[in-house]
C-alpha cells in the first residue's frame, strides 16, 4: 500500500507541476517488523523552504539562537526536538535536521529548512521545492 501511495505522489508530481504549490502535507505511516519489535515509521510529503536572513540571531520555540549556518528546521505538524532526514524529491539529495522551531500558524508548508540545509539540498536557487521527511525521533537530553 504505501508503495502505491509513494509512487502516485511521485507519478503526481511529475505530471502536474503545479502540484508544487503549498498545501496540506501527506503523511504516510509504513510498519516494519524488526526481528524483536515492529517500529513505525512516519513519513511526510510536502513543500519546504528556508529562513530568511532577517531570523538569524533570533530565539527559536526551543529558546535556542537561531543561526543559519546550523542544520535545523521549522516545523508546525511535528514536535520540537524531533529529528528528521529531509530528501528534496526533484534531486533525491538528503540531509538531516533538527525541528527547534515552529512556523507562523497560517503557513501551509511542511517545512522550512535553515540556509545551509537548504545548499545541501540544492534548492536555494529555487526558493522552495517539494520532499519527504522521515521522522527519526527525538534525541535524549541531559
Amino acid at each position: 500500500m504505501s508503495k502505491i501511495l509513494y509512487r502516485f505522489s511521485v507519478l503526481s508530481l511529475a505530471l502536474f507541476p503545479s502540484a508544487l504549490k503549498a498545501q496540506e502535507p501527506v503523511t504516510s505511516v509504513i510498519e516494519t517488523k524488526a526481528p524483536l519489535s515492529p517500529k513505525k515509521i512516519v513519513i511526510k510529503y510536502g513543500v519546504a523552504s528556508y529562513y530568511a536572513k532577517k531570523f538569524n540571531g533570533r530565539k527559536t520555540s526551543t529558546g535556542a539562537i537561531f543561526n543559519s549556518s546550523k542544520l535545523t528546521a521549522a516545523c508546525n505538524v511535528l514536535p520540537l526536538g524531533t529529528w528528521v532526514k529531509v530528501t528534496n524529491l526533484r534531486n533525491d539529495k538528503s540531509v538531516i535536521v533538527e525541528i527547534n522551531d515552529h512556523l507562523h500558524p497560517k503557513n501551509k508548508r511542511l517545512i522550512d529548512l535553515s540556509k545551509s540545509a537548504a545548499q545541501k539540498l540544492g534548492y536555494v536557487g529555487r526558493g522552495i521545492t517539494r520532499v519527504k521527511v522521515e521522522v527519526l525521533g527525538k534525541m535524549m537530553r541531559n
